[in-house]
């Protein structure tokens, strides 16, 4: 299913959260005026910007920010929203956003005097401590009288960290996770169970493997990735062997081996939990 909110957290600043878990493409639009900065930030999954009635086209991926800003056109959001994809949008005013960084306008290149009345365009990982608070924003539980602060505050809490330039990377530090420096360590463990989807490591044994206590693991990896560790390779596997039937050149009982199915009907049961439909009906609607 696919949704998206917008919440108005003071004029001319905005945050609108978008989650699209069904297995189909989802379509947003919005205008935006040119005295906004755009900021979007892919926590998983796929999007795309379309611009110019579709003679350009820019893709948000999973772990990845874009910034746009143009002081001398609009630049209204249309934006394709992939299957299993969540992402954040921070739509802030150019004078607004120049009021809490006054004294330090030169660290941020499109504040500075010269750059104030020009395009701005920029991509850029996400870091661990962004990751977080993007999970936050999709994982809370608040009462509605306390809701609108709780996403202020992370709202700010995005653009602090945005623009946080430590010399040392990896000197970040996350007043929600003490942990911090073993964010790398969870992401290798994500980057183990992908190069070894067919037969992953158990969670002890992965844990072993990465360096942090089986609790450190689980806690980090949900916080992370906002899924458990089986959780997350399910999915992803799932979505590998549909990629590997649209390319038309293996039969279910090969893409079920090759992502660590032993039986045919284990294979087609996970695959129409995920999808709603079983590979071979799937691969006839390729056909047809």
């Amino acid at each position: 299913m696919g949704s998206n909110e917008e919440i108005k957290i003071e004029n001319d600043f905005y945050l609108i959260r978008f989650q699209n878990n069904s297995t189909s493409t989802e379509i947003f639009h919005r205008p935006v005026h040119n005295n906004l900065i755009q900021f979007h930030y892919g926590l998983k999954g796929k999007a795309k910007f379309i611009f110019n009635q579709g003679n350009y086209a820019l893709d948000l991926n999973e772990e990845k920010s874009l910034l746009f800003y143009n002081p001398q056109k609009e630049l209204p959001i249309h934006l394709e929203i992939g299957p299993n994809t969540w992402m954040i949008s921070v739509l802030i005013s150019i004078k607004k956003l120049h009021s809490l960084f006054s004294n330090e306008a030169e660290h941020i290149p499109f504040l500075s005097d010269e750059n104030r009345e020009k395009k701005y365009y920029t991509e850029d990982d996400i870091s661990p401590s962004m990751a977080i608070v993007l999970n936050q924003l999709f994982h809370y539980n608040l009462n509605t009288s306390i809701r609108n602060l709780y996403f202020k505050g992370k709202g700010y809490e995005l653009l602090s960290l945005y623009f946080n330039r430590s010399e040392d990377p990896n000197m970040e530090q996350c007043p929600f996770l003490m942990d911090e420096e073993n964010i790398a360590k969870i992401k290798k463990a994500k980057q183990i169970i992908i190069n070894n989807m067919a037969e992953p490591p158990g969670l002890q044994e992965l844990s072993e493997m990465v360096g942090l206590t089986l609790k450190k693991l689980k806690t980090g990896f949900k916080q992370v990735y906002g899924d458990s560790v089986y959780g997350f390779l399910f999915d992803y596997k799932l979505e590998y062997a549909r990629k590997l039937l649209d390319t038309g050149t293996y039969n279910v009982n090969e893409v079920g081996v090759q992502i660590g199915y032993s039986t045919a009907s284990h294979f087609i049961a996970a695959f129409k939990k995920k999808f709603g439909t079983t590979p071979k009906k799937y691969l006839m609607s390729l056909t047809n």
